[in-house]
């Protein structure tokens, strides 16, 4: 049974054709263009392929409350144009196969759920950290959906001293997480990008802090039993043992468990054991899903 998956992004659309344990068999993608002319090359490529779902992992904000009249919407958005746009409704009708739709980074926290990372465990966060910062929460197995769905990536932090940039980029708010983590604080702050640095730039150290930081405030809220940080950002592995070390010292000890001990913490901060699939094989599975949910 083939489930097709859409990976909608604001610079890119990736669009899959696989099954519902997470395998891809087929992958095209195309930029994000205006939502008719974006829709119809979705619609073109998933339609050839006889799915009998579709799972989405969408950009956001996303409307994500069933019973909300714009549930499936992507609510506001720097790209104008999707302000407002029936995500979900139009590729559903489109298609006439169940769908089911969610942020791209819960897709990935259910991925790394189910397959990856804290496969076997009841709870997780994942955050990916890139040209934005976002995180998916898992309890007791179900991804956390409120009031809306979860913004990890504007926590507000706690500014180093030695930040240049105190207030970082954030249009919406001083001092949060995606300010002053994401790609984009990294690369205004220091006038290069991410992926140029040696692993020996200070700008390094500055981001653990902030990551850890942010590991801290999450350890402390949700308590979850394992924490998974993906992202184009992370694919600097030498931030890891910085994070973990530093999560250790601003715990200082008030945790009572071993998987937040020095000596444990390696295994509790880790990459997605999924990598780069992590968001498609989520999208599958929320196809999988839809095929139970929704009633065609």
């Amino acid at each position: 049974m083939l489930i097709g998956a859409l990976e909608a992004g604001g610079s890119k659309m990736v669009c899959s054709i696989g099954d519902s344990q997470g395998n891809v068999l087929q992958r095209a993608s195309f930029p994000t263009q205006s939502p008719g002319e974006t829709v119809a090359q979705i619609v073109d490529f998933i339609g050839r392929f006889g799915v009998k779902a579709l799972g989405i992992g969408s950009f956001g904000p996303l409307d994500l409350r069933p019973s909300s009249p714009t549930y499936g919407c992507i609510m506001r958005s720097p790209k104008s144009e999707w302000s407002g746009f029936p995500l979900l409704r139009e590729l559903r009708t489109a298609l006439n196969v169940p769908c089911a739709i969610d942020t791209d980074v819960n897709a990935a926290a259910l991925a790394e759920s189910v397959l990856g990372a804290g496969k076997g465990l009841n709870s997780l966060v994942y955050v990916t950290v890139g040209t934005g910062i976002g995180g998916g929460i898992i309890l007791g197995g179900k991804l956390v959906h409120g009031m809306v769905h979860p913004e990890l990536g504007h926590m507000l932090m706690r500014p180093a001293r030695n930040d240049s940039m105190p207030d970082g980029v954030c249009p919406f708010h001083r001092g949060c997480l995606e300010g002053l983590a994401s790609g984009p604080a990294i690369e205004k702050r220091w006038g290069l990008s991410s992926r140029l640095m040696m692993p020996d730039h200070p700008a390094w150290e500055l981001e653990a802090e902030y990551l850890a930081q942010m590991c801290v405030n999450i350890i402390l809220t949700v308590s979850p039993e394992i924490i998974v940080l993906g992202g184009g950002v992370m694919q600097q592995a030498h931030l890891f043992p910085r994070i973990r070390q530093r999560v250790v010292n601003l715990l200082g000890g008030y945790v009572a468990s071993e998987r937040v001990s020095p000596e444990r913490i390696s295994g509790y901060i880790v990459p997605p054991a999924l990598g780069v699939n992590a968001g498609v094989a989520g999208a599958l599975l929320l196809g999988a899903q839809a095929l139970g949910q929704d009633d065609f």
